[in-house]
């Protein structure tokens, strides 16, 4: 039998903001257990929250980044479970009301194609604590500095049918988020984590199949091994006999396999109501225009206008535009030397890779969009050569300095004076009289011994063009 697979995903996204959705307790990461936790957040007798106004514009400005509806009204309600880092016993989310209602935002596939996925919706919700099993002695530890971190869940519809799909769609979330400044998007530190709802049906099958979750996975590739794990897992168990348990499961990256964490709950489960502490979240239209008024360049935009405006090819400004902060640093240099396309080249090339070896991004890079600019300046006026150039490069990475200090200080500037390259070839060429016979018998390969002379003998600074025209000119007789 041939199956379908249908994947939709749940992302929680954890907001830029300075204190928590319904406190002024702090949100910064790394802190002592249980020091950013406070009486509001554990729910104490006598305390009402009170909801932080740039959550609800940082929910705002993402569903307008997906053309999304926003609602003019939204409730808050109490999710009412027992677990350990729940420290009220509820969790205020939204339900029936979100403030983000349907959306969209399209990835492209391999093979270029592009696929439009649904978002059903996105809420506002506050974030549990976190339960530590490692180093208390067989005990768990709770840490409730997370207790009332601002979330915004974000809901697909279940639009992907593979593993592939489901990445590219939450890379596209991450990189919205980063773009319009909402979330740092850090994996590593928990405040971008995606649940997986995964099914398989018969090929031409209408009905869904019986979906497991899979929670609170933190990494792309995590993502794609584990919907691939459940489905083949799915697919084994039909048709060994089995029935598929609406579940949920997590991934043991260390086994590459899902096991089950407990049977998945219905809505009504969870007892949902209004929660009377908090009054209804109404939306006009100046807090609206307020919030959206410095929304950026989104990427599939500014992707296109890369191509437009500076003759990128579409793999060349779909990575220069993989952050919002490598677009920005791109632009300056093509802005600043004049050359996009060398521009494109040098960021994509040497800088990445540069960035990648240090383990750094964009931001903490030695050298600066200005200092790369003047680097390209000096290729363009033929200062230096390309070769050359990735020396200096390299002196500038290293704390050497601008371009122009560093050719100085490693005397590093091209040689074009053409009398002095044409000594250099006449002495070569009386020097290698074989290989001038050769080339002169026909022997076109022979060129690159002279050329390679030239250079060892100049250090690398002779000017190529020049080298090549004078070499022809010599060895023509």
């Amino acid at each position: 039998m041939q199956w379908e697979t249908v994947i939709g995903l749940e992302i929680h996204t954890q907001l830029a903001t300075q204190s928590k959705i319904f406190s002024g307790a702090p949100t910064a990461f790394g802190a002592d257990p249980n020091t950013q936790a406070c009486a509001i957040d554990l729910g104490l007798p006598g305390v009402l929250p009170v909801l932080n106004v740039q959550a609800v514009r940082f929910a705002v400005r993402f569903g307008k980044a997906i053309e999304a509806e926003i609602a003019p009204r939204s409730i808050f309600a109490r999710k009412n479970y027992f677990y350990p880092d729940l420290p009220k016993g509820y969790q205020i989310s939204q339900y029936e009301l979100p403030v983000v209602g349907k959306g969209q935002v399209e990835i492209v596939l391999d093979e270029g194609t592009v696929k439009t996925i649904g978002v059903t919706r996105a809420h506002l919700e506050e974030d549990a604590g976190k339960s530590l099993h490692e180093d208390f002695q067989g005990f768990t530890g709770i840490d409730l500095n997370r207790a009332g971190t601002p979330l915004l869940e974000i809901v697909s519809e279940p639009d992907m049918r593979s593993p592939q799909e489901a990445v590219a769609y939450a890379k596209k979330i991450h990189q919205i988020v980063r773009y319009i400044g909402i979330s740092d998007g850090n994996m590593q530190e928990g405040s971008f984590r995606m649940d997986a709802n995964v099914s398989v049906r018969p090929v031409g099958q209408a009905e869904f199949g019986t979906r497991a979750e899979i929670k609170n996975v933190n990494s792309f590739r995590f993502l794609e091994k584990a919907i691939q794990f459940e489905v083949e897992r799915q697919i084994d168990l039909i048709e060994g006999g089995g029935t598929v348990v609406q579940e949920t499961r997590l991934y043991d990256a260390a086994k590459d396999e899902t096991r089950s964490m407990r049977t998945k709950e219905e809505a009504n489960d969870y007892r949902y109501f209004p929660d009377p502490d908090l009054l209804p979240l109404e939306i006009d239209a100046d807090f609206l225009a307020e919030a959206v008024a410095d929304l950026p360049e989104l990427p599939d935009a500014k992707r296109a206008r890369f191509q437009a405006d500076y003759g990128l090819s579409e793999y060349d400004a779909d990575l220069l535009t993989a952050s919002r902060e490598l677009a920005d640093y791109f632009e300056s240099v093509a802005k600043d030397s004049g050359e996009p396309k060398l521009a494109a080249n040098w960021v994509s090339g040497e800088l990445m890779a540069a960035l990648n070896k240090a383990e750094c991004e964009i931001g903490e890079s030695p050298v600066s969009a200005a200092m790369l600019a003047g680097l390209i300046a000096r290729i363009k006026d033929g200062t230096i050569s390309g070769k050359l150039a990735k020396q200096v490069f390299e002196g500038m990475w290293n704390g050497g300095g601008d371009a122009d200090r560093v050719i100085e200080s490693q005397g590093l500037k091209q040689i074009t004076d053409t009398g002095a390259i044409e000594s250099m070839i006449d002495a070569i060429v009386a020097a290698n009289p074989a290989q001038v016979e050769q080339y002169r018998s026909g022997k076109d390969k022979i060129f690159g011994f002279f050329v390679g002379q030239v250079m060892k003998q100049s250090g690398g600074k002779a000017n190529p063009g020049q080298v090549n025209e004078i070499l022809r000119r010599k060895l023509q007789g």
